[in-house]
């Protein structure tokens, strides 16, 4: 019987999850969207250091409409309408800058300051 080897995750800022399901952008927009994730991640700096963001494919939010769907934690931030050109809004405006892009939020959970910014 082997042994269960326990798994190692580097340290992150932020976790961005990102619906990449059928229903959500059924033209496969959602995945070619995550796809991009790691080349923007290095131009704006949150590959790695103090800023740096984790990514991962979610298959299903059950928030099929207006896709594509991504979630920003622990800001519990949910974002909606993610095109190329808004989500480069999102890493330079709340991943970057810290202030979350309110025309683009369809949910804010409980995670971020009572001040509002990330």
């Amino acid at each position: 019987m082997s042994e269960v080897v326990k798994p190692k995750i580097g340290g992150y800022k932020r976790h961005l999850l990102v619906c990449t399901g059928p229903r959500c952008s059924p033209d496969g927009t959602s995945q070619d969207l995550f796809d991009s994730l790691g080349d923007k991640f290095k131009a704006a700096g949150l590959h790695e250091g103090a800023l740096r963001v984790k990514r991962s494919r979610v298959g299903c939010f059950a928030a099929c409409k207006g896709g594509p769907v991504m979630c920003v934690q622990p800001d519990g931030t949910w974002y909606y309408n993610v095109t190329p050109e808004n989500m480069d809004r999102i890493l330079s405006q709340h991943l970057v800058g810290g202030v979350v892009v309110e025309d683009l939020v369809f949910h804010q959970g409980p995670g971020l300051a009572p001040d509002g910014e990330a």
